[in-house]
């Protein structure tokens, strides 16, 4: 008979313990999810995305890099960008934060599989009108949507329509990868 292996149950508020070691420490349903530092070609196309996107919602939305998702106790995950509407004030805590438009993830070696199966789902789950996962090496955005079952990859120019918004956001992938080699 096989023995059963008790899985251990984190907690945001245990997050506080773990080294400051640029190891991005999040937790799902008290699973913990550890991907190493990003790298430079990861930070760069995620600052530049995140760059576009304040430019484009101006006062509308906070853009942040890197941003965080808290639901209960034990759900606390960092997207690498994350747009949620300017009603809410700079002060505000994570957990008071609902609403998001949008969540990007630029995708790594490392955190390929968390990115496109485990974090797109629960993101949608957690109220993301938008998930986008980028692909530096493919030059690409694949955007999925609340409520539709499959994505739409981009390669050129995503246009981006978050409905609190009222406008279409014009964002050129070309100024997104500019430089970056797979």
């Amino acid at each position: 008979m096989g023995m059963v292996l008790p899985v251990p149950r984190f907690t945001i508020d245990m997050l506080d313990d773990f080294p400051d070691d640029g190891t991005r420490y999040e937790l799902l349903e008290g699973s913990l999810l550890v991907t190493p530092a990003p790298s430079i070609h990861h930070q760069i196309v995620a600052t530049r995305l995140a760059g576009l996107l304040l430019d484009a919602v101006g006062s509308k939305a906070h853009v942040v890099a890197v941003g965080a998702i808290q639901r209960g106790d034990n759900t606390q995950l960092q997207p690498d960008i994350l747009v949620w509407p300017a009603s809410y004030a700079v002060e505000v805590d994570w957990r008071e934060v609902s609403g998001w438009w949008l969540a990007v993830e630029v995708m790594s070696p490392s955190s390929r599989i968390y990115d496109r199966e485990v974090k797109r789902g629960a993101y949608l789950a957690l109220g993301v009108e938008e998930y986008w996962l980028v692909d530096r090496r493919a030059r690409s955005i694949e955007v999925w949507k609340r409520g539709q079952a499959t994505s739409a990859i981009v390669n050129d120019v995503l246009d981006w329509q978050p409905a609190s918004l009222g406008r279409t956001v014009v964002i050129d992938l070309a100024k997104v990868f500019e430089g970056i080699s797979g």
